[in-house]
C-alpha cells in the first residue's frame, strides 16, 4: 500500500505528489544558491577526523576563508557545477519563485511575515550555513515539506518563539562568523537585547510590537550554563539532552517570498526529543508545554511509523541506549500516551 494511502487511513492529509516534488525542488535550488553565492575558490580544511570545505579570497593583505559546508559528496556535486551554478543566479530565483507559487496552490502552509522576515535576515548573515538548527515548534511547522504531511491547525503548531541552536565546540572549530554580525541583523529589525543575569551575556532578543522571541541554545553535558557562541557572535542558554536533537541535522525551505534555506531537526531525533522534554518540564507532566511536547511527539510518531519506520526506530533506540534516565523520561511521557506507546511496541517487535 502506498505510503499516502497508508497516512489518510491513519487520518492524516498528505500532500499532494505534485507539492512533495515542488518541495525536493526547492531545497535543492535553494542549496544550489547557498553555494554560488559564496564568493572565493573553493578549499578543502581537514579538521582532526573530519574535513569542510570554504571559500578562500584575499580581503586587503589577508585571506579570507568563509565556510561552506562539511564535506560530502553531495557538496562536492555542487563544486564541481559551481561556474555553472553561478551562471544560472537569475533562472533559478524565477524557478524558486515558480515552485513557491505551486506549494502556495496546492496548500501548503506558507510561514508568517514576521518569522518569514526574521528566517531570511539570518540566513543572508550565514546563520544556518554556519550551523544554525532552529529547534521547537518553529522547526515543527517545517516538516510539513519533508514528511508530505499537513500540519494541524491549533495549539500544537503555534509559537511566537524562534529559537535557534548551536554546537559550542563547531561553533569553536568553524574559524567564521555571520556578516552582518546578528546584534547588527536584529537591531535593523527592531529587537531588543532581554536583561540576563549575567551582564554583558546576551541569548535572548524580543521585538517589540510583534511579540516575536529569539533565544540561543546550545547543548550542555552537566550545568547549563550561559555558553558563547563565537560562529554566530551571540551567547546561548546551555541544556541538557539538546546534543541528541541537533545531532545530523537537516535542511529545509521556509515558505517566504521564494524560499528560505534553513537547518532543522531530523524529524525523528525532534519527536524522541520531545519525548523526554515533555517529561523533564519543571512544573510537572501536566503543564500546557508538556502537552504541547507530547502533542507534537505523537503527531510525528504516527506520521512517520508508516512511512519512515526505520528512521523513527533507529533514533528512539539511540536515546534509550545513553542511560536510565534518558529511558525514564521516554517511559514516562510514554505513560501518559497509550497510542504513541502501542505505535512504538509494534516498531520494536
Amino acid at each position: 500500500m502506498r505510503a499516502k494511502q497508508k497516512l489518510e487511513m491513519i487520518g492524516m492529509i498528505s500532500l499532494s505528489s505534485i507539492a512533495t516534488s515542488a518541495y525536493t525542488d526547492l531545497v535543492r535550488l535553494l542549496k544550489d544558491d547557498a553555494l554560488s553565492g559564496v564568493e572565493g575558490r573553493p578549499t578543502l580544511k581537514e579538521r582532526g577526523d573530519k574535513a569542510y570545505w570554504y571559500a578562500a579570497r584575499r580581503v586587503g593583505t589577508e585571506m579570507r576563508f568563509i565556510y561552506i559546508g562539511e564535506d560530502s559528496e553531495e557538496t562536492r556535486a555542487r563544486i564541481d557545477r559551481i561556474e555553472e551554478l553561478r551562471a544560472m543566479v537569475k533562472e533559478r530565483q524565477a524557478e524558486r519563485s515558480r515552485l513557491i507559487r505551486i506549494l502556495r496552490a496546492e496548500g501548503m502552509t506558507p510561514t508568517d511575515r514576521a518569522t518569514g522576515s526574521i528566517l531570511s535576515a539570518m540566513a543572508a548573515a550565514g546563520t544556518f550555513r554556519l550551523g544554525g538548527t532552529i529547534v521547537g515548534t518553529n522547526a515543527f511547522r517545517l516538516y510539513e515539506g519533508e514528511l508530505g504531511v499537513r500540519l494541524p491547525l491549533g495549539g500544537m503548531a503555534n509559537t511566537g518563539d524562534l529559537d535557534i541552536a548551536q554546537f559550542e565546540k563547531l561553533s569553536l572549530a568553524l574559524q567564521d562568523q555571520v556578516d552582518p554580525s546578528l546584534v547588527e541583523t536584529f537591531a535593523t529589525l527592531k529587537f531588543d537585547p532581554l536583561p540576563a543575569l549575567d551582564q554583558g551575556r546576551t541569548w535572548r532578543w524580543a521585538q517589540g510590537g510583534s511579540g516575536q522571541l529569539v533565544e540561543f541554545l546550545t547543548p550542555a553535558f552537566g550545568n547549563e550554563t550561559i555558553r558563547d557562541l563565537p560562529a554566530l557572535g551571540v551567547n546561548a542558554q546551555a541544556l541538557n539532552y539538546l546534543n541528541f536533537l541537533i545531532a545530523e541535522p537537516i535542511y529545509a525551505a521556509a515558505i517566504y517570498r521564494s524560499g528560505v534555506l534553513v537547518q532543522v531537526p531530523r524529524p525523528e531525533r525532534y519527536a524522541v526529543h520531545k519525548l523526554i522534554i515533555a517529561d523533564r518540564r519543571r512544573d510537572g507532566a501536566g503543564n500546557l508545554k508538556s502537552a504541547k511536547d507530547r502533542e507534537q511527539a505523537a503527531f510525528l510518531i504516527k506520521a512517520m511509523a508508516e512511512d519512515r519506520p526505520d528512521d523513527l526506530t533507529d533514533a528512539y533506540a539511540t536515546a534509550s541506549d545513553v542511560g536510565p534516565r534518558w529511558r525514564e523520561h521516554i517511559g514516562n511521557s510514554l505513560k501518559r500516551m497509550p497510542e504513541t506507546k502501542a505505535i512504538i511496541d509494534r516498531l520494536g517487535t
